[in-house]
C-alpha cells in the first residue's frame, strides 16, 4: 500500500463521514448515500488512480445534482 492511497482512503473517509452526518441531519438521502459510498468505496478499489477518480466523482455528486 502506498502512502498516496492511504492518504486518499483517510481523506475520503473523513469527507464521507461529514456527508453522512450532514445527510442524516438534513434528511437528504442523496448526501447520505454519497457519505456511505465514500466510506465503502476504499475497501473495494485497489488502484490508487481509480480511488482518486471515484472519490472525486462521488464527492461532486451532491454539488452537481442539487435538485
Amino acid at each position: 500500500m502506498s502512502a498516496t492511497k492511504l492518504f486518499f482512503e483517510i481523506f475520503y473517509g473523513i469527507v464521507g463521514m461529514g456527508y453522512f452526518m450532514s445527510g442524516k441531519r438534513l434528511g437528504n438521502g442523496r448526501i447520505l448515500a454519497c457519505g456511505i459510498a465514500l466510506g465503502v468505496v476504499p475497501y473495494f478499489v485497489d488502484a490508487t488512480w481509480a480511488l482518486i477518480v471515484l472519490g472525486a466523482v462521488i464527492t461532486a455528486i451532491p454539488f452537481i445534482f442539487r435538485g
